[in-house]
């Protein structure tokens, strides 16, 4: 048996104690790796919170991440049923079903925040969507991944040409498929676009996806409850007309600002862990540079917001 199937007797409560207790450990760990990944993309996407705010907000991060990936892991263990019984509410649900319902399909941006895994299996209770799957390192971890998203109606295809053929068949039959639009791609997948306004490579399938079949885009998250009861999902509306413009950094651009605004309504949720702008044109990988280089990249890149800013309030009152 793998031994991942552990968890499907341990109650959920019970490993969520043990990732907080995790989380208290690595708080109190400065030059852990996630600790220093989440101190640069604050430092990067917030640099005018105080440090105290910073410090707040790093402790809720860790704390949030160590719960998604234990309940992740409880996620694929258990039976896709177990998975939706925990779903306490659905927020603008009329967008998803609108969504559903489009005759171009439906793309589901679904970023890396809350415990997306966990509403894999909700949604895929509306049809059978077409997924991308890369498979993990170990052989161990990887069947266990595998073997818990093969429980359901999804049909999971590679992360190469072959599966974008897929998941544009899917979409231009009227079906649905699911995106994480947040990841790193590989520079041939990529545009240099704004996100949190920090220019960085940033994945074109999403975006490339809505332009050639039209599909409807709605974004999706899913959120532990202040309460501890379970999680809600959020909906929302992706219809900005700039997302289907033929310009894929247009496209992306605009994908990276409705990203921007689902994440900003749950930050300490996003996975502020992951080093998504390991590819910055002006300054390279931020996760590699001494802090003095960092820093001045930082007040240079707030000084010229602030221009744009400035610029832009003078053309608004003439």
């Amino acid at each position: 048996m793998n031994p991942y199937h552990f968890f499907k007797f341990v109650p959920l409560s019970i490993l969520q104690m043990l990732a907080r207790f995790v989380a208290w450990i690595i708080l109190r760990l400065p030059n852990a790796s996630i600790m220093r990944t989440v101190r640069i993309n604050m430092a990067l996407v917030a640099p005018s919170l105080s440090a105290h705010q910073k410090r707040a907000l790093t402790k809720d991060i860790i704390y949030h991440q160590c719960l998604t990936s234990i309940e992740s892991i409880k996620s694929w263990a258990m039976p896709p049923e177990w998975s939706i019984k925990q779903i306490r509410d659905v927020h603008n649900k009329d967008i998803l079903l609108e969504g559903l319902a489009s005759p171009n399909g439906m793309l589901a941006i679904v970023p890396h925040l809350g415990t997306w895994e966990m509403m894999n299996a909700w949604l895929n209770q509306f049809g059978a969507p077409t997924i991308m799957y890369k498979p993990v390192k170990g052989d161990i971890t990887n069947d266990f991944i595998l073997q818990g998203r093969s429980r359901l109606n999804a049909t999971l295809v590679p992360t190469d040409g072959s599966g974008v053929k897929a998941i544009f068949k899917t979409l231009k039959q009227g079906g649905f498929s699911i995106v994480l639009p947040d990841h790193v791609p590989e520079p041939s997948g990529g545009v240099i676009v704004p996100f949190f306004g920090i220019e960085t490579l940033t994945s074109t399938l999403a975006s490339k996806l809505a332009s050639k079949t039209k599909c409807a885009l709605v974004g999706l998250s899913c959120i532990r409850r202040d309460d501890g009861q379970g999680f809600d999902i959020y909906c929302y509306k992706l219809d900005d007309p700039a997302l289907y413009d033929r310009n894929t950094e247009t496209a992306a651009y605009a994908l990276n600002l409705a990203m921007q605004q689902m994440i900003e309504d749950k930050c300490s949720h996003y996975m502020w862990g992951y080093r998504r702008f390991k590819h910055i044109p002006t300054l390279g990988n931020p996760y590699n540079v001494d802090e003095g280089t960092l820093a001045k990249f930082i007040l240079d890149n707030k000084r010229a917001d602030q221009n744009v800013h400035d610029t832009t309030t003078r053309v608004g009152n003439e």
